[in-house]
């Protein structure tokens, strides 16, 4: 593992993926990406969730070389990905989140073109493109064309092709959308095998947030650009308290916040677009409560919702916005 030095002096390993104060502006003065700050630690695997249009796939365009960052910095094991582009692509493997295949090859000719791209000798070449055929479930269906592919396999193709190279780092942009369950659990099985075997590192974006807490190490949230959240699925669940409480509608919404600020059973509050988001034990002794207190001042309810918290609370807490809307989007 190669080591650096942290400003305080002490050593450490470099991250995967580190970025600091990385931005992407676009002319009209729109600002995709600011200030963004990541460290991905090696063999780990990150969600990178947000809100269509939060910047998730242009953070993904800049760490793999396809986007000049506007300013800021991004290292891939320690490389620049601007002053050494070519390091970089050797390092890492992608897919996105369009499909992009030609239907007139064969599966194996995509896979084989891919490693020629990359210099591989025709043995290892071959040897590879063989173990991935197989390892996706592709070996009966290599020398069909890839038109007569279903959604399923294209998938699967398209995750074989990023690993050819055997990459360090792999990066996957909503590399389940449009799948139905059984053909996700497999494109993550093949995942978490592969990163069992080769230490890998992850980086994915994701409608699916199921996925991203039951598989991601990290997870990051962004929101207009920005990072606005991250941690460990479960730490940030924690945070949100036991049960949380939805209360949508029009009214004196500081007002609210001040009123349950004193309150015992409230363990957290976040305004959303609508009204409230409230962190409470035991959402069902304390129920009739909230709503009299919301009534009382003056707020008109809309919508009261109650749940159990998840990773999905956590994504409304910060965004103010449920990620189904997004994927309906």
């Amino acid at each position: 593992m190669i080591a650096l030095t942290d400003p305080e002096g002490t050593p450490g390993p470099v991250p995967a993926i580190e970025t600091r104060h990385l931005a992407k502006r676009y002319p009209g003065d729109i600002q995709a990406v600011g200030a963004l700050d990541l460290s991905i630690p090696t063999g780990s695997t990150y969600a990178l969730l947000g809100p269509n249009g939060a910047g998730k796939t242009t953070t993904i365009s800049m760490l793999t070389t396809l986007a000049v960052p506007t300013s800021g910095s991004a290292l891939i094991n320690g490389i620049d990905v601007v002053q050494a582009e070519a390091q970089v692509r050797q390092q890492i493997g992608v897919t996105f989140q369009e499909m992009v295949l030609d239907d007139a090859l064969t599966g194996r000719q995509v896979l084989d073109y891919h490693g020629r791209l990359y210099g591989l000798p025709a043995s290892e070449r071959t040897a590879r493109i063989d173990e991935l055929l197989e390892l996706m479930e592709l070996t009966e269906a290599a020398e069909r064309r890839c038109r007569d592919y279903s959604g399923g396999m294209k998938r699967r193709l398209e995750l074989a092709r990023a690993l050819v190279t055997v990459p360090q780092v792999l990066f996957l942009d909503e590399p389940t959308l449009g799948l139905d369950p059984q053909g996700r659990a497999m494109v993550w099985d093949y995942i978490q095998v592969l990163k069992k075997r080769t230490g890998m590192t992850v980086l994915i974006t994701t409608h699916y947030l199921d996925e991203a807490q039951q598989l991601a190490d990290l997870v990051g949230i962004m929101d207009r650009g920005r990072l606005v959240a991250e941690g460990a699925p479960a730490s940030l669940v924690d945070e949100l308290g036991a049960d949380t409480i939805r209360v949508a509608g029009t009214g004196p919404v500081d007002a609210l916040v001040n009123r349950f600020s004193d309150l015992p059973f409230v363990q957290s509050i976040s305004r959303v677009d609508d009204g409230l988001l409230l962190g409470v034990r035991s959402s069902s002794r304390h129920l009739a409560e909230v709503v009299t207190l919301v009534t009382g001042e003056g707020f008109v309810i809309e919508d009261v919702s109650v749940a159990k918290p998840d990773l999905g609370a956590v994504f409304f807490k910060y965004t103010g916005r449920q990620m189904k809307d997004e994927v309906q989007a």
